[in-house]
Order: structure tokens, then C-alpha cells, then sequence
């Protein structure tokens, strides 16, 4: 499809990516401050890992609609065949961050504390290279082994998109429905390579950055907060195309919306379910190693409530209550009204983010003692989150504007451009 003068500019957009990401990397270094020096990096962490998120739940969509064959999906789906051509924007933004860290693990800026052996652990005398349970998990946590599967996943989720992006465009041109049954048994054999890398890419990002806590549902969790984003991304491109003579105007159904609808109401249950089922089994359990983590989520070290604990409550009842209640309408899955829930979601879900990367126990630079990070939002935070935005969206703009809006050759394009509930 050529490019028209009513699209934005996908060049513009990816230069805007870029200023802003080379502003956030400048203030990375001025604004931590002695205290806690690492914060900005964590603000590069959440910034970047939200979108990426939002890319592995649309490849994990993209790989169930191959694997069921649903035809009321086939334009959606060639819209996240745009959307994920995103993934290697991604990867450059954040492996600054993984080199930086593995090449300079002394350094304060470095957001994983488990990097350099001589760093103190929060609320012991000993220092990383002493800690039992770090010892136990030396052979997983170390520099060399991190940045290999950094570059594993990566290769994993563009090589995936790479070729369903490929085989897709090549029907456009030849008609050739092999490649479909290629994109089917593809997706059998990626969906569960995609999970193991999620898994332990949400193991690697967030879950050790406090070394001693563990949790096998971690992974699930990112899973379905990963399909939350994917899912209200979705909407609102759906919304933008769908008001756009050089887009999906007249193309896209209203079914559609209330499919999407759906799906969203259903991920709001999962993520409810799968984020409750870890608090209740760790704190069964009262395990001193895996309660701490929910502890500086609620308290600090003096008893009072933190700015997390309002998070928390802010997540029960915006992120799940207000979202599942407001869902199970049926008016409410089409129009201004779904529009308004996925931003909505899209909101919380950040704040979940937030709420999973940010917490901590930084241990003052002598050991001496440590202090809760509190709830902040900072200034690299949002650079990045606007500059890997921008990135994404100038390579979907880019993709769009050169390949088929729809996939006009597969055979069950009519019933995706007909159907109805």
C-alpha cells in the first residue's frame, strides 16, 4: 500500500523515538542522585518492558488465532503483523541497559544489585558474594549467562515475527495457502516458545531485582498482563484505523470491537485470578524469603502504611473491579465506551508495572542500613515510555504503508470482513 500525505509520517515518528530516548539516556546519569542512583534505570526498565509486553501478547494472539483457525480474526490479525514488526526497535532500546549492566556491575546506576559481588544486601551485614540464597542461585544470576538470554529471547520473539510476517505478505502476493498451514504449525511450535521466554525473561527483568524472592506463577502473571496491554493496544488502533479514509474505514465491524471486548473482559478475570492466587499462596505459606516481597509493598520499616499499600488498593478496584464490572455489559464493548476502557486498562496496567518493578530494599552505599524505594514517577519514565511509543508506532505506521491493509488472498477473508455475533 503507498504511502498518502493523511498518514503520519513513519520517519518523523521514529526520529521523535529517538530524541527522546537520547534525552532520557543524557538525564540517566544527573538524576538518580546519591540516594538511589538506580532509579532512572528502572524508569528505562518500565518504560521499555510495558510496550514490549504489549508486543508478546499480540504475538501470543497472533499464534492462538493460527492455531484455531478463527476467521472473525483475520484482519486483526494483519494488523499485529504490523504492529510486531516493533520487536527489534525494542530489543536496541533495552540492550543498552543489559550491556551497560553486565560490562558495569559496579556501578551505582545498575538497577540488579546481584551483579556485583561486593554489593551489600539490604538489611545484612554480608555483602552479595556471601548471601546463601544468591550462592544457591549463582549459577542462573551471573553476568555472562544474563546477557546470552537476553539475547535468546530476543531472537526468539523477531525470529517468530519475522517469519508469520513474511509467509503472510508472500499469500498476499502468490495466493499459495501452504503458507498458512506453515503460520499453523508455527504457531504450535511458538506459542510455547514464546512462554518459556517471556517466563524467564520476567524472571531475569523483574523478579530479580529482588535476588532472594521467587515465585513459579511470575511468569503467568506477565503473561496475562502482557495480553492486557496487547489487548487494549489493539482496541485503540482499531478505533484510529477504523476513522481513517486511508485505514480501515467501512473495513472494520462492529463485531469486532465486541470480540475484543470480550477477550478483554476475560484477561481481566485471568489477571485478577493468577495475580490473587500468588498473594494467597505466598502468604499461606509465611515464608520469610517470599513474604518480605509483599511486606515492602505494604509497610515500612516502621509499621506505617507506604505509598505502595494505596497502589495496591488502587489495582483491586481500578484494575480489576471497576474494568470486569464495567465489561460485563454488553453496550459497553463497542464505540466511545470501549475506547474509554482500554485506555483505562492501558492506565492501571502501567501502574501495575510500576507496582511489580519499583518497590524495593536499597541498601545505603556503607551497608549500614537501607530504605524503601517509594512510589515515584520520574522524568526518564516518561521520556522513554513517549520515545519507545514513538518507535513502535513509526514501525507499524512504516509496515502499513508498505504491505496489504488486510490479507486480501486468505481464504477466510470473507467471513472475517462479514462477520457477525
Amino acid at each position: 500500500m503507498s504511502a498518502t500525505s493523511k498518514q503520519p509520517s513513519s520517519s518523523l515518528l521514529q526520529l521523535a523515538g529517538i530524541v527522546l530516548l537520547v534525552i532520557a539516556a543524557g538525564l540517566m546519569f544527573v538524576v538518580g542522585g546519591e540516594k538511589d542512583p538506580s532509579r532512572p534505570a528502572l524508569g528505562w526498565l518500565i518504560g521499555a518492558s510495558f510496550w514490549l509486553s504489549a508486543l508478546i501478547g499480540m504475538l501470543f494472539l497472533l499464534m492462538i488465532w493460527w492455531l484455531f483457525d478463527a476467521g472473525w480474526s483475520v484482519i486483526l490479525r494483519r494488523q499485529i503483523e504490523h504492529a510486531i514488526s516493533g520487536f527489534l526497535p525494542i530489543g536496541l532500546v533495552l540492550l543498552p541497559l543489559i550491556l551497560f549492566s553486565a560490562l558495569n556491575p559496579d556501578s551505582p546506576l545498575v538497577p540488579w544489585s546481584w551483579m556485583y559481588p561486593n554489593n551489600p544486601v539490604a538489611g545484612s551485614a554480608e555483602a552479595v558474594s556471601q548471601d546463601p540464597l544468591y550462592l544457591h542461585k549463582a549459577g542462573y544470576l551471573n553476568t555472562t549467562f544474563f546477557t546470552i538470554r537476553f539475547a535468546i529471547y530476543f531472537i526468539a520473539w523477531a525470529g517468530l515475527a519475522w517469519l508469520f510476517r513474511r509467509w503472510s505478505f508472500m499469500m498476499d502476493q502468490t495466493g499459495d495457502h501452504k503458507y498458512i498451514y506453515r503460520s499453523r504449525m508455527l504457531a504450535a511450535i511458538g506459542i510455547p516458545v514464546t512462554a518459556l521466554a517471556a517466563t524467564f525473561a520476567a524472571f531475569d527483568w523483574y523478579m530479580s531485582l529482588e535476588f532472594h524472592w521467587f515465585s513459579t506463577m511470575y511468569g503467568v502473571w506477565f503473561f496475562a498482563s502482557s495480553m492486557r496491554i496487547a489487548l487494549a493496544t489493539i482496541v485503540l488502533l482499531m478505533f484510529w484505523l477504523a476513522s481513517r479514509e486511508d485505514g480501515l474505514k467501512g473495513i472494520l465491524q462492529r463485531t469486532h470491537f465486541y470480540f475484543m471486548g470480550c477477550l478483554m473482559l476475560a484477561f481481566t478475570i485471568f489477571w485478577a485470578y493468577i495475580s490473587f492466587s500468588q498473594y494467597f499462596l505466598i502468604y499461606s505459606a509465611n515464608i520469610p524469603e517470599l513474604t518480605f516481597w509483599y511486606n515492602i509493598r505494604e509497610i515500612n520499616k516502621d509499621g506505617t502504611r507506604n505509598t505502595w499499600f494505596w497502589i495496591s488498593m488502587v489495582l483491586v478496584f481500578a484494575n480489576f473491579l471497576i474494568p470486569f464490572l464495567y465489561l460485563l455489559w454488553h453496550k459497553n464493548k463497542f464505540g466511545e465506551r470501549l475506547k474509554f476502557i482500554a485506555v483505562w486498562i492501558l492506565f492501571f496496567q502501567l501502574a501495575d508495572v510500576y507496582w511489580n518493578i519499583l518497590p524495593g530494599k536499597v541498601p545505603y552505599a556503607d551497608g549500614s542500613d537501607y530504605f524503601q524505594r517509594e512510589f515515584s514517577i520520574g522524568i526518564v519514565d516518561i521520556l522513554v515510555l513517549l520515545g519507545v511509543a514513538a518507535l513502535v508506532l513509526g514501525a507499524f505506521v512504516k509496515s502499513f504503508q508498505t504491505y496489504r491493509p488486510i490479507p486480501i488472498r486468505d481464504p477466510r477473508i470473507e467471513e472475517s470482513l462479514n462477520c457477525h455475533e
